[in-house]
């Protein structure tokens, strides 16, 4: 009768135990290069969910990808379940525009919450004779690797100042390679959207090639503004970077876009409402975790209006009295 005791404990044990293995859930945040911003930003959300995997049962880790459009794609088709993308791809997403024309609009795709500020960053050779974007025409510029979020903001501005791809020798790859092809002299400028500082701007304006932000700014640009409403002015401050060849105490002109987290419809609510919860409740923490997070608060977070928030995301944000 205790052999028999003994054997089922052991078996309610190992079933208990197998039973709490399985509550675990694994997800797996998209992000970008791992010199850019949302691969650290992606790492912090990360970092706050699984201090308290004791509690949810919820491990988080972090991918680098190619950016926004990878990662709406990858959230949408369950490789990811949640993704960093930015604010103008997840509204063309979810309405069927740009990259996603030929496939109709996404009603899966959610947001969870709102990130930092990003900046479409025009860097340029001091030498180049590039002081705006009308300059462009005839240089080597890099507009952003296919399927990058700052391909389309590039494209974007070139259209609004009347400029064609074809008027410029063009190049099509990933920002991260820019500030090494800058330097060898092999780019006049490349486009960058991203928070700042960062590390690849920081490589361009530090070499022996003297390098600059350049302004974008102008009639075309406030049209774009009007035309797009995901676009809002901002300003990169050169204190960032030291050796830039701008003024020191000056700030760039700018158009930015609000960097997202995303996530598909299919992912259930409680592990979204989790998330939320404690980078939200967590806060002032999470903006020490990057320089790009400081001026972020629960506004920003919250006002999102290019996609509709997920039902876990949306449950814990009317708790909380912020959205009715």
């Amino acid at each position: 009768m205790k052999k028999i005791l003994v054997m089922l404990m052991a078996f309610s044990v190992i079933f208990s135990g197998s039973i709490f293995a399985a509550k675990q859930t694994f997800v797996t945040i998209g992000t970008g290069g791992v010199t850019g911003v949302y691969y650290p930003v992606g790492g912090a959300i990360a970092r706050l969910v699984n201090a308290k995997k004791a509690q949810y049962n919820i491990k988080a880790t972090v991918e680098s990808t190619g950016g926004s459009v990878y990662n709406i794609n990858s959230v949408l088709s369950g490789d990811l379940e949640f993704g960093i993308a930015q604010a103008d791809l997840t509204y063309q997403a979810y309405h069927g525009q740009g990259a996603w024309k030929d496939k109709g609009a996404q009603k899966k795709l959610a947001v969870v919450f709102g990130l930092h500020n990003e900046f479409v960053t025009l860097v340029a050779s001091a030498n180049s004779g590039i002081n705006g974007i009308p300059d462009l025409k005839g240089k080597r510029v890099n507009l952003g690797g296919v399927g990058s979020g700052q391909l389309e903001n590039s494209r974007d501005l070139l259209k609004a100042f009347g400029l064609k791809e074809s008027d410029l020798k063009a190049e099509y790859i990933k920002p991260v390679e820019s500030a090494g092809l800058i330097q060898d002299e092999r780019l006049d400028a490349f486009f960058y959207t991203v928070g700042h500082p960062n590390g690849s701007v920081s490589e361009a304006t530090s070499g022996r090639i003297k390098v600059k932000i350049v302004p974008i700014t102008g009639t075309p640009v406030e049209k774009l503004i009007k035309e797009l409403p995901y676009y809002s002015k901002g300003y990169i401050p050169v204190s960032l970077y030291p050796n830039a060849a701008n003024a020191k105490d000056g700030k760039v002109p700018s158009i930015g876009i609000q960097a997202l987290l995303v996530t598909s419809t299919d992912v259930p609510a409680d592990v979204v409402y989790a998330i939320t919860k404690e980078v939200v409740e967590n806060i002032q923490e999470f903006k020490k975790l990057h320089p790009a997070l400081g001026g972020l608060d629960i506004e920003d977070m919250v006002n999102v209006n290019v996609a509709p928030l997920h039902p876990g995301a949306l449950k814990y944000f009317k708790e909380k009295g912020l959205k009715k």
